[in-house]
């Protein structure tokens, strides 16, 4: 303790105003870590604050070259005095007439504050009820002045309608007398198409008549002469058809010819074909039976080899088995030797 208030006053000033940090503090604060602050144009001064300090004498002494010496000399501690006590103020006393005087004059605040409001509110009233008698009053006004253009508007659509009706009417006797009159004329116009159509008529039945006889002649003549030409085409026929039957009848026989030297030909082809076939049959038949011979002849040597292998695999798994009850044998022998030892040591110690 004692050396660290040393060592404290001695790095420090000895003014005690300005508290300089330790250089190892300072030493462990990174530079990099320090906040980056504005620089302020008007520097501030505050005054120190006040400590008590443990009144100290430091002595300085070089003993050897490099080496020195401090001797702290501390001061008498200081008595500290119990600080003064502040004075209490006297308690206001207060009597029961105050508290009423005080109630009545808070009674007549809120009611003239509600006097206030009720005055206020009945100004708002009078204020709406005048502007609904203003809006009564044009809306009156609105409806009358609307009700009279109104009735003037369906005077003259009335007057409007009467005359477009009667102008109407005065059209429509005009068009139905020209109807009439249109009406009349057509109706004689087609009387008299009609007396005309009728004699048409009659003049076209007669013509009709005479015409009819005239193509009954003609049909008569014309049957006659297809008659005719169909006899003549029959017989152009039976004898084409003659004709033709002998010509087939020759080809059919020269067909028959040259279809049995074709079945001939086929026949003897058909002939050398089974020979041919035969032939093959017995050549694969030889190559079927030495290829077997072959893989029998393989089959065997593989066979042989098989056991061969097996009885060489046996061997040595009879030599594994024999080496390994060797060296059994051998750690058995170990082992016990080991015990031995142990159980010597044993007695020994």
């Amino acid at each position: 303790m004692l050396i660290g208030l040393v060592r404290e006053s001695v790095m420090q000033c000895f003014c005690h105003t300005c508290r300089a940090p330790l250089p190892s503090t300072i030493a462990t604060v990174n530079r990099r870590n320090i906040p980056i602050t504005k620089v302020k144009t008007k520097p501030r001064t505050y005054q120190p604050k006040r400590v008590q300090f443990v009144t100290t004498e430091v002595r300085c002494q070089e003993k050897t070259r490099g080496g020195v010496r401090y001797e702290v000399i501390l001061g008498e501690p200081d008595v500290k005095a119990d600080p003064p006590k502040k004075k209490m103020s006297p308690r206001n006393f207060v009597s029961v007439q105050d508290i009423e005087d005080k109630l009545k004059a808070a009674e007549e605040r809120r009611q003239q504050l509600e006097s206030n409001k009720m005055a206020a509110l009945s100004a708002k009233m009078q204020k709406i009820e005048e502007a609904s008698r203003k809006k009564d009053e044009q809306t009156s006004q609105f409806i009358t002045a609307t009700r009279q253009a109104l009735e003037q508007k369906m005077g003259t659509v009335t007057e409007k309608r009467e005359a477009y009706i009667t102008d109407l009417k005065t059209k429509l006797k005009d068009h139905i007398e020209n109807v009439e009159k249109t009406r009349h004329s057509l109706e004689v116009q087609a009387d008299e198409v009609r007396m005309a159509i009728e004699e048409k008529l009659k003049i076209a039945s007669i013509q009709r008549d005479e015409n009819i006889k005239k193509m009954l002649d003609r049909l008569k003549e014309h049957n006659l002469r297809t008659i005719e030409k169909q006899k003549s085409v029959e017989s152009s026929i039976e004898n084409r058809k003659s004709e033709v039957i002998n010509l087939l009848e020759n080809k059919l026989c020269i067909a028959e010819q040259i279809r049995e030297k074709e079945i001939q030909k086929k026949l003897e082809q058909a002939k050398k074909n089974n020979e041919h076939l035969t032939e093959i049959k017995q050549t694969l038949e030889t190559k079927k039976t030495e290829q077997v011979q072959k893989l029998e002849s393989k089959l065997s040597a593989a066979e042989q080899k098989r056991e061969e292998e097996i009885k060489k695999k046996l061997e040595n798994i009879k030599k594994r088995e024999k080496h390994a009850e060797v060296v059994r044998q051998n750690k058995a022998v170990l082992s016990a030797k080991d015990a031995d030892k142990e159980g010597e040591m044993v007695s020994s110690g």
